[in-house]
């Protein structure tokens, strides 16, 4: 284990949900084939000892700053307390918006880790916007709150894009959490070239692609025929398509959905865009459903995250894989890596004090972990 990597920063999720547990199992398999790498949670480590103790799991709990996260990360589960000291009281399968305070502050702590440095990316375990909503949140779903958090209060923020990417399929849907009568209204040709300009500068700036290869589908059976059936695909996909190979742009489309996803079509192109939700999340999670990871372009920073929910229904059980979020946490460390090769550290100026952490006092607890002990 390479102790000098700047560890990645994973959030709690909803306490209710199989977050924690899922960032439990992905320690226990860190020594692995492939491994983990380094993590802290974010998160009451006092919460984190008892959900271990209640599946039964030997997992020690380390409670860290995050620049001695790499160094415990072999011998103990590292885990950032929130900056309010807030202590987790959450049975599983049982949401309750009085978690919801805990639940955001740790999204938001990670995000201020990675924004100074501290951190080299964010994994996101799964939340339930509905619990959320129940104490005034605002946002569409946890990827708009996150753009939120990447700029100053106030600015605009990116538009952030969501791409599900497994080794097998790589898809983005350019209309997300929408009712598919609200489709055509909202797939304009700007957003459609949006989308496909941020899918593609990431593809090169964060995967390393020199020239990555995307596919349009239509919006409507046999990309609407020539018009025959639907104009959508002949009025808006088609010229958003030619300005964008204009820009030079790799790109094709559109092209019809349902011969678009067998193996011998995923293998003319990099990225499939899809105009609607189910386009394209069905056909990646036939494929590769408990692997894919959820990965979030156009922000400023690096944030994947398991492509599942909250899972209230098996919370508690031990029975969830974490299958997902091992392929979540082993992305955003290629990522990072492949970004840290090509930029420099953040100067001083651009580093965000914490200072809710500087010198908390860290009451010892009996089943706290040492991290000087060499188990």
């Amino acid at each position: 284990m390479n102790q000098d990597r700047t560890p990645l920063a994973l959030t709690l999720g909803d306490p209710a949900g199989i977050g924690p547990e899922l960032a439990l199992a992905a320690w226990r398999l860190r020594t692995g084939n492939p491994g983990v790498p380094p993590f802290f949670v974010v998160a009451d480590p006092a919460f984190l000892e008892r959900t271990a103790n209640r599946l039964g799991e030997s997992v020690p709990v380390a409670e860290i700053d995050p620049e001695t996260a790499a160094e415990v990360f072999p011998r103990a589960l590292p885990v950032v307390p929130l900056p309010s000291g807030a202590e987790i009281a959450a049975e599983p399968g049982k949401p309750d918006p009085a978690l919801a305070g805990a639940t955001l502050e740790s999204i938001t702590a990670a995000v201020a880790f990675v924004q100074a440095g501290r951190a080299s990316a964010v994994v996101t375990n799964p939340i339930a916007k509905y619990v959320l909503t129940q104490v005034g949140f605002a946002y569409p779903g946890h990827t708009e709150f996150l753009a939120a958090l990447s700029v100053a209060p106030g600015a605009e923020p990116p538009l952030p894009v969501m791409m599900i990417w497994s080794d097998g399929l790589a898809v983005v849907p350019v209309t997300i959490h929408v009712a598919l009568r609200r489709v055509p209204e909202l797939l304009t040709a700007e957003l459609v070239e949006r989308t496909a300009r941020i899918v593609a500068a990431d593809l090169r700036g964060r995967f390393g692609m020199e020239r990555p290869r995307l596919v349009l589908a239509g919006l409507n059976p046999h990309a609407g025929e020539a018009g025959t059936m639907g104009t959508e695909d002949r009025d808006v996909l088609t010229p958003a398509v030619e300005r964008l190979r204009a820009e030079g742009i790799d790109i094709r489309g559109p092209l019809p959905a349902d011969t678009l996803f067998h193996a011998r079509a995923r293998a003319t192109y990099d990225v499939a865009l899809a105009p609607t939700h189910d386009q394209a999340l069905i056909p990646i999670k036939t494929i590769a459903f408990d692997e894919g990871v959820n990965v979030t372009l156009g922000l400023p920073f690096i944030r994947t995250s398991p492509d599942h929910g909250t899972a209230f229904d098996i919370a508690g059980r031990n029975v969830a894989r974490p299958d997902s979020l091992i392929a979540a946490l082993r992305l955003a460390e290629r990522l990072a890596r492949h970004a840290a090769s090509g930029r420099p550290a953040p100067a001083s100026a651009d580093i965000i004090p914490i200072s809710a952490y500087a010198d908390r006092p860290r009451p010892p607890r009996p089943t706290h972990f040492d991290p000087t002990d060499e188990l």
